[in-house]
């Protein structure tokens, strides 16, 4: 029987090929099969780490997200107390590398599926509402320090900003030719100085 440490390692790497199998085929294509082959391995093994597919799939989701609010609070905790540090350091760590960021393609293919699957729905609901959350308490520190003067309610603001970086990393993930990570952010930082009042330079 392999040992703890050996398990963890490989149920992280099944977790990783998972993500890629949905990535490539979708929730509803990335059968045991091809996670199999993805992670370089028979399907009887990938059944000895997870007896269950349907707990690898949603740990598979589950750790994909963890990048976008878990990662980003911790980002967060470690910066200087500066609102317009931490907002634009959510703006950037909110977008894709580029069109190959596996993360990022997993949110897109789990979107896809989010209408007839309610558990990928109620995973991102989830997971939007977290980021509106991570927003809307920067926006209200700028504010109440008298550093931003906000120009909607700072839920308005926090909505709007996700769903810029959500429909950016779309354009980024589908290779739009004039938009890559760099000009998304300058997109949604330009946004972010009309709503806070604030000219936002690094």
């Amino acid at each position: 029987m392999a040992r703890p440490k050996r398990q963890e390692e490989r149920r992280s790497q099944l977790v990783a090929a998972a993500q890629r199998a949905i990535a490539a085929h979708g929730p509803d294509g990335a059968r045991l099969n091809r996670v199999a082959e993805e992670a370089g391995l028979t399907s009887g093994a990938v059944l000895y780490y997870y007896p269950d597919i349907d707990e690898l799939m949603f740990e598979a989701n589950r750790a994909g997200m963890e990048r976008f609010y878990e990662g980003r609070v911790r980002m967060l905790e470690q910066l200087d107390d500066d609102p317009v540090a931490r907002l634009l350091a959510l703006a950037e760590s909110g977008l894709p590398s580029g069109p190959d960021d596996t993360e990022v393609r997993l949110l897109c293919e789990l979107g896809g599926s989010a209408g007839r699957n309610p558990l990928m729905a109620s995973l991102l609901t989830t997971l939007y509402d977290r980021k509106v959350g991570m927003y809307q308490v920067v926006l209200e520190q700028g504010a109440a320090r008298g550093i931003f003067t906000l120009g909607q309610p700072s839920l308005t603001i926090a909505r709007n900003l996700v769903a810029l970086e959500d429909a950016y990393g779309y354009r980024i993930i589908a290779q739009h030719p004039t938009i890559d990570h760099d000009a998304a952010l300058e997109l949604i930082v330009a946004y972010a100085r009309l709503a806070t009042g604030h000219a936002l330079a690094p």
